[in-house]
């Protein structure tokens, strides 16, 4: 039986397509560009009386390009400057998802 089409990550993360170019900078290592699919959904949260509303930004990659990345990191996508709000969680597929945040949040309450 033929693999499907989507199980190649280079042909699934094209920038043809919906992907586009980040510079990552993990910790201790120089930045690298890797394709990745952007994310910010918004987000409207309530509990009781209290409610939220807001995004939260998201990048979505192959898992071996985001080797070494943790909370803190430097991400650069779109135009803007993120830090990764955690550290990339794998989602079975050979991808991983890495949750930023633009770099007016102290990164040091996440790192």
């Amino acid at each position: 039986m033929p693999s499907p089409a989507w199980e190649n990550l280079d042909d699934f993360i094209s920038t043809d397509d919906f992907a586009v170019l980040a510079t990552v900078t993990p910790h201790g290592q120089a930045a690298k560009q890797i394709k990745v699919i952007f994310d910010d959904p918004y987000l409207n949260a309530q509990l009781g009386e209290y409610e939220w509303d807001g995004g939260q930004s998201r990048i979505l990659g192959k898992e071996g390009d985001m080797i070494g990345m943790t909370r803190g990191d430097s991400v650069f996508v779109n135009g803007k400057q993120y830090w990764a709000l955690t550290n990339p969680k794998q989602d079975g597929t050979g991808m991983a998802v890495l949750t930023i945040s633009e770099q007016g949040v102290d990164a040091a309450e996440y790192a």
